[in-house]
């Protein structure tokens, strides 16, 4: 039996809900399949209009629901961006220098410039570094000053500078100490204020350099740049400090201030840059004025040797220099983890440079045995001096390993005297020890290893092996022993554990 056709008129109100009455009105009831048929319409019509009402309810809740999160969401970072805020503004208060401190550091350094230039000739003396770049800390005793020479009367005497220098240093000033470095450098002390200066080529451009430090005063030109960041760096250099990770002197291979600065203003801020440092790869590459348009192009273009570190730092103003060449993987895993601590945590102790105590270390590691190893270092160049004590540290390390001494950790300071700090797992060792030979079955190796374990050697899997009593079991009778050698004396003016 075929249907008629519903009527177009009742087709285009099918999604009507009050239109039921009309529909009966335009249906003739000519027969009862009609009357059905106007049902199933009725019914169709009331389904779909709730459902289309329970997906708007639905929406309406979820969108109420974003909102909520999202509102809380900006709450909580409202609520942390003021702790980060009351934190470092207390910090800024103990580390930025007053407007007193700074006229009266500025005065100093006005009137040692000045004394400097009179008499100099095709040459001038500007402030430098941190000074320069108005990102010291407050307390700050030092300043370095760039004595820059007419670059084309004197690029082919480079090597000639330090001595040219010093003739008229000598004429200015008492007590000018010469130091070693790329290019010699002095060292003046006034008042208890202490002045580098450094003899550089004055250049327009990092190309031109004949040594490295000719490019020094190109640094504080790009970081003065990006002056509203100075706080910024105050805040980086001195957690830094707090963590024993600041300083590219050998003896620490942590971020220099130089480093620091690139770090802030390539993140805009130091806030930003802590919660970028966790997220860092182990070999992470940054590149702030975009010298190259990827990681292939800033491999090719900075040498290989300056890669071997964690962090491929591209110089702002020399793009085939590595800024964080000398930054050891332990200082940098150090700063990635401090920052996550601090974002979690943030408190003004972050930023404060503590003494190392042996109570300390021991409640750290669980009441482990704690070393403590004093000495007085030889007199020199600080970077020198020190780099002598980190051998001695290496060496007392290598030596109480090999002799089955398992280290937790080491830590050390230098003010003055060198501490050393050793965390040991165990303070006794076993009275035995067993050493491993060669297979069994050669022969030559193996007759060599039985003669010098004579009696004491046995065949285990293939291999020999000797049980041998030790000469030493405790960690302090050994480490006595080792502080005894010539290498650790001829670097140490004394050493001895306290």
């Amino acid at each position: 039996m075929w249907l008629r056709p519903i009527p177009s008129s009742i087709r285009r109100r099918r999604f009507g809900i009050f239109s039921f009455l009309e529909m009966i009105d335009e249906i003739k009831p000519s027969k009862s399949i009609d009357a059905i048929r106007i049902i199933v319409v009725i019914d169709s019509s009331i389904w779909s209009c709730l459902f289309y009402i329970v997906w708007i309810i639905l929406f309406i809740n979820v969108l109420i629901g974003v909102c909520i999160v999202i509102y809380l969401n900006e709450k909580i970072n409202q609520n942390i961006m003021r702790k980060y805020d009351e934190v470092l503004d207390a910090v800024l208060d103990d580390i930025k220098p007053d407007k007193e401190e700074k006229e009266k550091v500025n005065k100093r350094i006005h009137s040692f410039l000045e004394k400097l230039n009179k008499g100099l000739k095709d040459a001038n003396a500007v402030l430098g570094g941190s000074g320069a770049k108005g990102t010291w800390l407050r307390g700050a005793h030092d300043a370095d000053v760039f004595v820059q020479f007419n670059y084309e009367k004197y690029k082919g005497k480079s090597d000639e500078l330090s001595d040219i220098l010093e003739k008229h240093l000598n004429k200015k000033f008492d007590g000018v100490k010469r130091l070693h470095g790329s290019r010699d450098y002095f060292q003046i002390e006034k008042k208890g204020f202490v002045f580098e200066v450094v003899p550089v080529l004055k250049i327009a451009k990092a190309e031109k350099a004949v040594n490295i430090t000719d490019v020094s005063p190109l640094h504080a030109k790009w970081v003065r740049k990006h002056k509203k960041y100075a706080d910024d760096i105050r805040l980086m250099k001195k957690f830094c400090k707090a963590h024993r990770i600041y300083g590219a002197e050998s003896y620490i291979n942590g971020f220099s201030g130089y480093i620091c600065e690139i770090l802030v203003i390539h993140y805009k801020g130091f806030v930003n840059l802590l919660r970028a440092a966790p997220k860092w790869k182990d070999e992470e590459i940054i590149d702030t004025e975009k010298h190259y348009r990827n990681r292939l192009e800033v491999k090719m273009g900075i040498n290989k040797s300056k890669q071997q570190g964690p962090l491929l730092l591209v110089d702002p103003v020399q793009k085939n220099r590595n800024a964080a060449a000398a930054l050891s993987k332990e200082n940098y895993d150090m700063f990635r983890k401090s920052a996550h601590k601090f974002l979690k945590e943030p408190d003004k102790e972050s930023f404060e440079e503590k003494s190392i105590g042996v109570e300390e270390l021991k409640e750290n590691y669980h009441g482990k045995k704690v070393i403590t190893v004093e000495a007085s270092p030889l007199k020199g160049k600080k970077d020198v001096v020190g780099s002598k004590l980190v051998k001695v540290l290496e060496h007392i390390k290598r030596k109480m390993k090999k002799a089955g001494f398992e280290i937790i950790d080491t830590v050390w300071e230098w003010d003055g005297k060198a501490v050393f700090y050793i965390v040991l797992k165990d303070e006794k060792l076993r009275e035995f020890e067993i050493k491993e030979g060669p297979p069994a079955k050669i022969k030559k190796h193996a007759d060599k290893f039985k003669k010098i374990y004579e009696g004491k050697t046995f065949v285990k899997d293939g291999k020999l092996y000797a049980k041998v009593k030790r000469k030493y079991r405790k960690a302090e009778s050994f480490l006595r022993n080792v502080l005894r050698d010539g290498y650790v004396k001829e670097r140490v003016k004394g050493i001895r554990i306290s």
